[in-house]
C-alpha cells in the first residue's frame, strides 16, 4: 500500500540519565514523515503546512542533505546508505523529522528510513544534531523488524557527557507506531537512554491546526527544554566538558544486530 507523502507522528520523549547520578524527566512530540521524492505532493496537502517556503508548519531541504542544496536529498541519502552496504534500488525514502515552526526549527534526532523496491525496511540513517548548529550521521543496513544498531560516540552532543564509549540503537519498523531508543554505553554501563514513542497521524488540516493549539511552541519547545534540563544538571553538580572540534567525517558506519552488553 502507497503511504502518503505526509503523516504525522504525536507522541513523547523520555530521557534517563544513569550516573553520576539518576534524573529523568518527559516531555511531548510531534513529528512529521515525508517521502522525500514526494515533497511537492506533501506542501499540497494542506494549506498548514509548506515545501521549501513560509508556513505556520513547514519543511526546507536545505535543513537536511547537503546543507546547501548542491545534491538532492534523494542523492545524499542513497550515497550515505551506499557506505552502510545498502542500495534501496530506487526505493523509498521517508525522513521523520521535526517540522520548521514559523521561522524555527531543531532536530535533535531525525530518522531516514530506506525502504527496497519491495516495500521491506533495507536501511536507516540516524541523524543527531546539538544546540550548537552541528550535525553528525549513522548510518546502517537493516535485517529485521527490530534492529539493534552501534557505533562509536563520534559527536559532541550534551555539555555532560565527553565524546567518548559508543551509541546503542534500537529501532523497529514504523507501522503505526513509531518506536525508537538511543543509549550512551561507556564502559560495559549505560549512562543515558532517550526514547521516542509515538502514534501515526494522518497529516489533515484539523490535525496540524490542533497540534499548533496543544503544542504551540512545538521545536521551541524541545530547545528549551533540552536548556532548562541542563541547568537543572548543572546546578545538581554535572560535571561539564567542553565542547570539542566537530567530526571530520559526515557519517559513521553502525554496526548491525551488535552483542547487548
Amino acid at each position: 500500500m502507497t503511504r502518503p507523502p505526509l503523516r504525522l507522528w504525536k507522541g513523547r520523549t523520555h530521557h534517563k540519565r544513569f550516573v553520576p547520578f539518576e534524573r529523568a524527566f518527559s516531555y511531548e512530540i510531534a513529528l512529521i514523515d515525508l517521502d522525500i521524492d514526494r515533497l511537492a505532493e506533501a506542501g499540497r496537502m494542506s494549506w498548514l503546512f509548506r515545501v521549501n517556503r513560509p508556513g505556520l508548519f513547514s519543511f526546507r531541504e536545505v535543513d537536511h542533505g547537503a546543507l546547501d542544496a548542491s545534491i538532492s536529498l534523494r542523492q545524499w541519502a542513497d550515497g550515505l546508505f551506499a557506505t552502510a552496504g545498502v542500495d534501496l534500488k530506487g526505493g523509498t525514502i521517508r525522513l521523520v523529522t521535526f517540522a520548521r515552526h514559523l521561522f524555527y526549527k531543531f532536530a535533535p534526532l531525525s530518522l531516514w528510513y530506506g525502504y527496497a523496491q519491495d516495500g521491506h525496511l533495507a536501511g536507516v540513517i540516524y541523524e543527531v544534531r546539538n544546540t550548537f548548529g552541528e550535525r553528525h550521521c549513522y548510518v546502517a543496513a537493516i535485517a529485521s523488524a527490530r534492529s539493534v544498531h552501534a557505533a562509536p560516540k563520534a559527536f559532541h552532543v550534551s555539555p555532560f557527557f565527553d565524546v567518548s564509549g559508543q551509541y546503542r540503537f534500537t529501532l523497529r519498523e514504523p507501522v503505526s507506531t513509531l518506536d525508537v531508543v538511543v543509549e550512551n554505553i561507556k564502559d560495559g554501563e549505560r549512562s543515558h537512554l532517550a526514547n521516542i514513542k509515538a502514534r501515526i497521524q494522518d497529516a489533515t488540516t484539523a490535525n496540524l491546526m490542533k497540534l499548533a493549539l496543544t503544542n504551540p511552541l512545538s521545536s521551541v519547545g524541545v530547545t528549551f527544554a533540552i536548556h532548562w534540563q541542563a541547568l537543572l544538571l548543572w546546578l545538581k553538580g554535572a560535571k561539564y566538558h567542553s565542547r570539542p572540534s566537530k567530526p571530520v567525517p559526515v557519517a559513521t558506519v553502525a554496526a548491525s544486530d551488535p552483542p547487548v552488553t
